[in-house]
Parts: C-alpha cells; structure tokens; sequence
C-alpha cells in the first residue's frame, strides 16, 4: 500500500478483489486504493491479469469477490449510468468506425445524464464544447468519424469519457497501435486533464517507460497477485524488476526530465 495516499481520502478504494474464470484464479486479493487527481499505472506481464482488473472496476465483469468503492460508495450498489457518471473507460487504439461527426458521437456520450425519453439540452451541448477544448479536438467536431486516424479518434474516445461527466478515466493500453506522434499527443493530454481538471487516472500499459515518467503511484500484477504498490523509484529496485518482468533491465537518465528510464539488457554476443 502506498502510504502517501492515505493522507488524501480515497476516490478509489480496492479490497481482496479476486476473480474465478473457468475454475482459473485470474485475480488474487487484489487491494490498492487511488487518490482524488491521482495517476496509477497498471503493469505487468501478458496474461498477469491487468485488464480483467479494469473489467471488474467497469462491471463488464461482475462475479468477483471482494469490494470497490468510489467515493466510499460501493460499486455493487450502483447504476450502470451512475457508475458512468463516475468512470469513463478507454480502450486500445484500434480500427472501430461510427458513421457519426465527432460532435454527435460526443453528444451520444452523454447518456448517463438523460432520462430514456429527454432531449440533449444546453448542459449537454456545453459539456460536449468542454471536452473537446479539453483534449484540443475542436477542429474535430464536424468531421465524420470514419475520416478521422488512430491517434485522433483515440483522443475523440477520451474526450467522449470527459463529455460523459466521468472524473475518473480508466485507460487499458490508450497509446497501443499509436505511432509516436499520436501517443506523445495521447499522453499530453492526459497530463493536461490531471493539471487543469483534477481528473484521476488509471492506466494499463506495457511500458514501464510510460509508469516511471508520467505516473504518480504504480501498481504490478504477476499471475494475477498483486507484487507492487508504491512510487515509481521504488519499482526500480532490481529485485523488483527481476520479479515482475523476469529479466533485468539498465536504468539510465531520461535526456530531457533526468527521471530513470529503462532498457532492456542486451545480451552478449
């Protein structure tokens, strides 16, 4: 448990999260909590069990054990909408097509808001304008979604999270499939809500890089039992590294921040 989040009261709160699948343990006690603004990054090997994490927080799966709450509320108690009104989700980059303008896809999100049978109002359309000037997609709002790159419908998906009212935004892998350009775009502007919104901000991803750079506290599964919760220069103790990732790695200073980075070792030829 990282002890500098207890001095902030939890808007996440996991308690021996376990999941069963098929007779298989896939998750194991699973128990970390998540300040208000803050940004955890998930990591691990495949199959460690980091994205059946983010489905049970979602409830795409529900029969686990154990408790979440956010803001104290237990998530089994909750409506689907509430719990949208809470958590956006974004997936991986990937190559849906919505024959939608980004403004309507955008509007579509805000469904946790309206009743079955009410209209998009003033609030909607203004929640909408939000999150694009929020993640820079303004230039976007016209533009069939099936014209639209990789990068730039990734960064219209986290903006759909942000329409929908959600201050916490669940990431699983947002940058894979990206080429540099647009994950470099895709990561600023996940900085840029944490610093002008407060948005809290959980991140699967396979890059270490990406957890000791931008992350505040980082999370590792192995086999689906969590092995590390605390800061970034923590994990780097080679023990740790050595245990997650089966394989040592060289630390060297990142050229622009000076913050520890790391490669892989080569082997000697």
């Amino acid at each position: 448990m990282n002890d500098e989040n207890t001095l902030t009261p939890p808007v996440l709160e996991i308690r021996n999260l376990s999941l069963s699948m098929g007779g298989k343990k896939i998750l194991r006690d699973v128990s970390f909590q998540v300040p208000e603004g803050g940004y955890l990054c998930v990591v691990g090997p495949n199959g460690a069990g980091k994205t059946s994490l983010v489905k049970c927080l979602m409830r795409i799966y529900a029969r686990w054990n154990g408790t979440v709450k956010i803001r104290g509320r237990q998530v089994s108690g909750m409506t689907q909408r509430e719990l949208a009104r809470e958590i956006g989700y974004v997936s991986q980059a990937d190559d849906r097509f919505f024959p939608f303008t980004t403004a309507q896809f955008l509007l579509m999100s805000r469904y946790p808001n309206l009743s079955p049978l009410s209209r998009a109002g003033a609030r909607d359309h203004q929640a909408v304008r939000d999150a694009m000037v929020l993640t820079g997609i303004e230039g976007f709002a016209d533009r069939d979604m099936r014209t639209l790159s990789g990068g730039e419908r990734q960064k219209v998906f986290i903006a759909a999270a942000l329409a929908q009212g959600a201050r916490i935004l669940l990431l699983d892998e947002p940058t894979t499939f990206l080429d540099p350009f647009h994950e470099g775009q895709v990561l600023a502007i996940i900085d840029r809500l944490r610093r002008l919104s407060g948005t809290t901000v959980i991140s699967v991803t396979h890059d270490i890089n990406h957890a000791l750079i931008h992350a505040e506290q980082v999370l590792a599964l192995v086999e689906g039992e969590m092995v590390f919760d605390g800061s970034p220069p923590d994990l780097l103790a080679p023990s740790n590294l050595k245990r997650i990732f089966g394989r040592e790695f060289t630390l060297v200073p990142h050229p622009v921040s000076g913050k520890p980075v790391v490669v892989p070792e080569v082997p000697a030829r």
